[in-house]
């Protein structure tokens, strides 16, 4: 951007034949010269380059000689603060900022080559990272085409669910379950369904309470969707319950059904769209064999199809460990055998029965369901485990818009990093063991907790509490305490620490209380294994 808020109107000469200079510091030169062949490097005389600023890199590259014809263009780390505008004011060389790490030098390069436009201001990585989900927008913003959808329903393989497109010329659609909608009420209902739409989800998927009757909640259907206008959202309505008369009340009032089985299929015939699934809930029939599972889910599709109903989604049921396997063998061997049949997986099914982290198993689900054109995934977030499983699951199906999941510029590496810089800083001053001392106490001390998205911090002298702050950055809390409180140094350190747990806590999604440890131990327990 100019320092006028506009994208600069520079157009950069092909790579091949641009004489690019690359700005970095002493530690980093080896990755540099490593991942910026085919560059000039300087190596400024400072250590780190993150310590370099527009001013300095100016000052060091005119006693160095640098002139306006001597590169095409200049690119400096990352993590330098600043604009690089400066830069290419004083020495006559458009000037860019690069990656924060030396290892992602070449998919900027590469960038470059392709015409793509970096900034003064913000990091390349930054830009990849915005530019990747533009294009997954730009892929969406086509399937939005009024005359592209009109083209597209004509097709066997899409259908409207309520206002909403589905199908194999659509991206994948999440339907997101409110578990036990009766017992959250109207206005609960309302308010996880806004937190579903705004995390990604498509459809809104009302679950009933197993085992029970809730009529006069299936009433309340209406209720429920105009509370998500008032809120600026119309999505179309699941209804999801396995009683036969709560199905039946809902028809009027629903845009898809979940699920009709062998039991209840010859009661519940409708226009709308329904989910089919392989089993005979009265019996306690569910075939396990998966060439035994088609054929029975085939049979009964052919059954609905006579009877009257008009849109069918099957869904052969996806189960959890230890069976996951067997399901998706069948529906692979369904989609071998209907190329044309939109599908559903429920996704959720999976994801809570484990005790691992969500988010890479909803990135293989998303591939699962790319792979086999399942159009349609159900997901829900019941256990505190599982929270955050519908944008986790939302970006791994934007991941899966391009054929390769990988070097997009956007990804769901929370809890590790895709690569590793290795970096040793030059040590030249002493260095001393670390040795803990007891600390003094204090008349204040605080009790540090996460809720509802803020950090709190409570301030007590003895029993009585004095004063609460809250917020979201630690440095700020920290301002705010030292306003009001004199500690000591060690007890400041003490607080910063806690404070930045508190703020990793909530970045994962996850609660906090002072002086509890925020990950185990995992690897170094291998390690010493």
């Amino acid at each position: 951007m100019d320092s006028h808020g506009k994208t600069p109107k520079y157009h950069l000469p092909q790579h091949q034949t641009m004489r690019i200079l690359l700005v970095t510091g002493r530690l980093a030169e080896p990755l540099v010269r490593k991942y910026g062949r085919g560059c000039d490097v300087f190596v400024s005389p400072v250590s780190v380059a993150a310590f370099l600023t527009p001013k300095l890199i100016v000052r060091y590259l005119k006693r160095a000689g640098i002139e306006s014809e001597d590169y095409d263009l200049i690119l400096i780390p990352g993590l330098v603060r600043g604009s690089a505008q400066l830069i290419e004011d004083e020495l006559g060389i458009p000037a860019f900022k690069g990656p924060r790490y030396a290892f992602d030098l070449p998919q900027v390069l590469q960038a470059l080559n392709e015409g793509f436009k970096l900034s003064r201001e913000a990091p390349a990585d930054d830009l990849f990272h915005k530019d990747a989900l533009k294009k997954v927008e730009d892929i969406k913003n086509k399937t939005r085409n009024r005359d592209y959808i009109e083209k597209a329903l004509k097709k066997p393989h899409n259908f409207l669910i309520g206002n909403l497109p589905v199908g194999f010329d659509f991206p994948h659609r999440i339907l997101a379950e409110v578990v036990d909608a009766p017992r959250m009420g109207v206005e609960g209902t309302v308010a996880r369904a806004e937190y579903y739409l705004k995390s990604g989800a498509d459809i809104i998927d009302i679950g009933m309470v197993s085992g029970e009757m809730n009529l006069d909640f299936v009433e309340l259907l209406p209720e429920i969707r105009d509370g998500l206008k008032e809120k600026g959202y119309n999505p179309p309505i699941s209804f999801d319950s396995l009683n036969p008369e709560e199905i039946e009340r809902a028809l009027d009032y629903g845009d898809l059904f979940l699920s009709i089985d062998e039991s209840n299929a010859e009661g519940l015939v409708t226009e709308k769209p329904v989910v089919l699934i392989p089993t005979n809930q009265k019996k306690g029939f569910f075939p396990k064999k998966p060439m035994e599972r088609v054929l029975f889910l085939e049979k009964l599709k052919e059954r609905a199809i006579d009877l009257g109903y008009r849109r069918i989604i099957p869904d052969l049921i996806l189960e959890h460990i230890p069976n996951l396997a067997r399901s998706i063998t069948a529906f692979q061997l369904y989609r071998e055998r209907n190329p044309e049949d939109v599908l559903l997986a429920g996704a959720g099914n999976v994801v809570e029965m484990i005790d691992a982290d969500s988010v890479g198993i909803n990135a293989v689900l998303a591939g699962f369901a790319r792979e086999l054109k399942i159009s349609l995934l159900l997901t829900t977030e019941v256990s505190p485990k599982c929270r955050g499983s519908v944008r986790e699951l939302r970006r791994a199906l934007d991941m899966m818009l391009f054929d390769m999941p990988k070097d997009l510029g956007f990804d769901l590496l929370i809890l590790k990093e895709k690569r590793s810089e290795n970096v040793e800083y030059e040590v030249n001053s002493p260095v001393v063991e670390a040795r803990k001392k007891e600390p003094l106490l204090e008349e204040i001390y605080f009790r540090i907790f996460t809720k509802n998205g803020k950090i709190w911090v409570i301030g007590h002298r003895g029993t009585e509490q004095v004063l609460t702050v809250k917020g979201e950055e630690p440095n700020a809390i920290i301002d705010t305490i030292l306003e009001h409180f004199k500690i000591s140094p060690r007890h400041a350190f003490y607080l910063g620490r806690e404070l930045e747990r508190a703020r990793t806590a909530l970045r994962l999604g996850r609660s906090y209380v002072q002086e509890v440890e925020l990950f185990k131990d995992f690897y170094g327990v291998l390690k010493e294994g």
